[in-house]
């Protein structure tokens, strides 16, 4: 595995980026080495918008994926169970519980994360977990679903909770966050690089808007912190990749 992988931004989301911004920033993602990315949906015309940006970019499916979501703050929007009889996302999710925001109604995010790990189950997809002050509340759901595979996103809570998430067998995403913090870091083996681009950019780059070719500098650190080697870090981050989201090789 010679390259690394985004995954998790949000490219295509065209109220941070406008189609010429889009186009240099693959530009710059392939030139960093950085091959294939994941584009990630917050709702249902999100999610969408995020299937067709990847399909205009790359038709053959060998570089670009999308991921089928509404976000836990996006409760209030329409849904219907989607079909993906033509192109099947490569994940469910964002989804989750994020209790932040003291208006957030949680029985409606319970059902919602509900629903979203059943969607995932019927499609044999993983999911991309949002959990944010709400970690003991998503244990407890998620336990009620068998087989479940997937990361938590941004991970930023106790060690306890890291602890919790990789018992369960769920791999943790490492951003740009992680490298200007203290929170606890999983195993090499359990994590994945993201960005969350357009936001957390890295050390060096607070400030500017994020952007996937910053995936090396966040694999650079995690080269220091893990007292490895970048080729290490490239490998084993990227092949978590594929064991969680089953690229085809």
């Amino acid at each position: 595995m010679d390259y690394f992988v985004d995954s998790h931004c949000h490219m295509h989301d065209t109220e941070f980026y406008s189609p010429e911004e889009q186009t240099l920033l693959l530009e710059r993602a392939y030139k960093a080495n950085v091959q294939k990315m994941i584009f990630i949906g917050t709702d249902y015309k999100d999610s969408f918008n995020a299937r067709d940006f990847a399909l205009k970019n790359d038709k053959k499916r060998e570089h670009l994926f999308w991921s089928f979501g509404i976000h836990p703050n996006e409760y209030e929007k329409p849904r219907e169970i989607p079909d993906f009889s033509n192109d099947k996302p490569i994940a469910i999710g964002e989804v989750g519980l994020d209790y932040h925001y003291s208006s957030s109604d949680k029985e409606e995010q319970f059902k919602l994360l509900n629903e979203m790990c059943q969607l995932a189950l019927d499609n044999n997809l993983p999911l991309i977990f949002h959990v944010r002050e709400a970690f003991d509340d998503f244990l407890g759901l998620t336990s009620n679903f068998p087989n479940l595979r997937g990361v938590v996103h941004s991970f930023t809570d106790k060690k306890k909770y890291l602890k919790e998430s990789l018992e369960r067998g769920f791999y943790i995403g490492v951003n740009g966050l992680a490298t200007y913090s203290t929170l606890p870091l999983p195993p090499l083996d359990r994590t994945l690089i993201e960005t969350d681009a357009p936001f957390l950019s890295p050390r060096g780059h607070r400030g500017e808007t994020n952007e996937s070719s910053f995936i090396p500098e966040i694999a650079a650190w995690l080269t220091e912190q893990h007292k490895t080697t970048l080729d290490e870090v490239m490998k084993t981050t990227t092949g978590n990749c594929f064991e969680l989201f089953k690229f085809a090789k």
